[in-house]
């Protein structure tokens, strides 16, 4: 995979030359992160054919293309999305949208909190978390820490400003951190249930009528107090 901004720059100039090797190395540094998004927009289930159509249209428009790393991965961001929204209307489906935060397009984020989810956002199971966000919020982050784009580029994929998008990324963020604990809380729970003691198990009970205790399975999207 191509290491840094520099060398996906020279290999989509050589791509546009009509190198393949080029081109290949392009799509293994940008696909992984593209098929994430378009998950965030159509599901587990249609994402591969979505990005297929994606890289077709960049295939074919890659002449077209002028720019840096950083744009073409905005580019090839708002290529997905267009084909993720065309295949949506055509089935007769629509992305479940989030809450309408253009008031909040004026209050700037005092700061961006995308490197400490990093980590915790290469794992599969954090990407499946990400699904339970707010659209808004969902796509906010994984175009700005997932893919890669600041917020200006973003807010061009997402046709927002860029103000809306660093307040939805923040939002999608602070979120996704609760549920991040909550998850790792159930876990433990699991490993650790009610009445076990370090690693001696507990005594068994005759006919104690008790609660069984479970996990949270759905997370209703609250507003959280802009930074």
């Amino acid at each position: 995979m191509l290491g840094d901004d520099a060398e996906l720059t020279t290999a989509v100039l050589a791509a546009q030359d009509g190198d393949e090797d080029a081109f290949r190395a392009v799509y293994r540094a940008v696909h992984p992160r593209l098929l994430g998004y378009i998950r965030t927009l159509v599901g587990d289930a249609d994402a591969e054919d979505v990005a297929s159509e994606s890289w077709l249209q960049i295939s074919r428009d890659l002449d077209r293309f002028s720019g840096d790393a950083d744009r073409f991965r905005g580019w090839a961001a708002r290529i997905a999305r267009n084909r993720a929204l065309d295949h949506l209307r055509m089935r007769g489906r629509r992305p479940a949208i989030g809450g309408d935060e253009t008031e909040l397009t004026e209050k700037p984020a005092e700061s961006d909190t995308a490197d400490e989810a990093m980590e915790a956002l290469s794992t599969g199971r954090t990407m499946n978390l990400i699904a339970q966000l707010p659209q808004d919020q969902a796509e906010a982050v994984i175009l700005r820490v997932v893919v890669g784009l600041d917020a200006k580029s973003a807010a061009k994929t997402l046709g927002k400003r860029p103000g809306a998008v660093r307040t939805a990324a923040h939002r999608g963020l602070k979120r996704l951190a609760e549920l991040l604990e909550a998850d790792a809380g159930a876990g433990a729970a699991s490993e650790n249930p009610p009445g076990a003691l370090g690693g001696v198990p507990p005594q068994p009970k005759r006919r104690v009528a008790s609660g069984v205790r479970t996990g949270v399975t759905h997370w209703r999207s609250r507003t959280q107090k802009d930074m």
